[in-house]
């Protein structure tokens, strides 16, 4: 077994890229990428192919269509339309939602209720050593995936100010 170079007790560590494990799955990732996509791309006019979708978030097809069926399920946060104009599309009012709204539909908002060690007895009242700090933590990110919306991580990416794939 090949042994990690540890850095010395104390030293901080630099954060230049996210070379460390994903916050989320994987199926979550790709559908964050998925409606910003559809969020950039589409309205109830002009709607995006499952291909398309697909090479943008440099994803699956057949992984893209089950994250887009879980998305359009209720028509929440896209649309789905079949026939030879049809494809996926995201009404302005789904655009307005915040990111948050796609961790529910995709089952990781859970994560915000769960202690950082895995603890299922974590609590205020027996926490764990990281409890009192990862609260700020995750009171932060709580806030941050609630108030930023699609539209705005779309714009972002159709300003050129952010990318949604390893092509861009």
């Amino acid at each position: 077994m090949k042994q990690k170079n540890l850095r010395p007790f104390g030293q901080q560590r630099e954060y230049t890229t996210f070379d460390t494990e994903p916050m989320f799955s994987k199926a979550t990732e790709y559908a964050i990428r998925a409606v910003i996509f559809i969020a950039q791309k589409s309205n109830s006019e002009t709607k995006v192919s499952l291909q398309e979708i697909a090479a943008a978030i440099d994803s699956p097809e057949f992984f893209t269509a089950k994250i887009l069926q879980k998305l359009s399920g209720k028509n929440v946060l896209i649309t789905s339309s079949r026939g030879r104009t049809g494809g996926f599309f995201m009404t302005d009012a789904a655009k307005k939602r915040p990111v948050m709204s796609v961790l529910e539909v995709m089952g990781e908002d859970e994560l915000f209720n769960k202690c950082v060690l895995g603890l299922d007895k974590c609590s205020e009242l027996k926490p764990c050593p990281m409890h009192h700090q990862y609260k700020t933590v995750k009171k932060n990110l709580i806030a941050l995936f609630e108030r930023k919306t699609i539209a705005q991580l779309a714009a972002e990416v159709n300003a050129g100010n952010s990318f949604i794939s390893s092509e861009s």
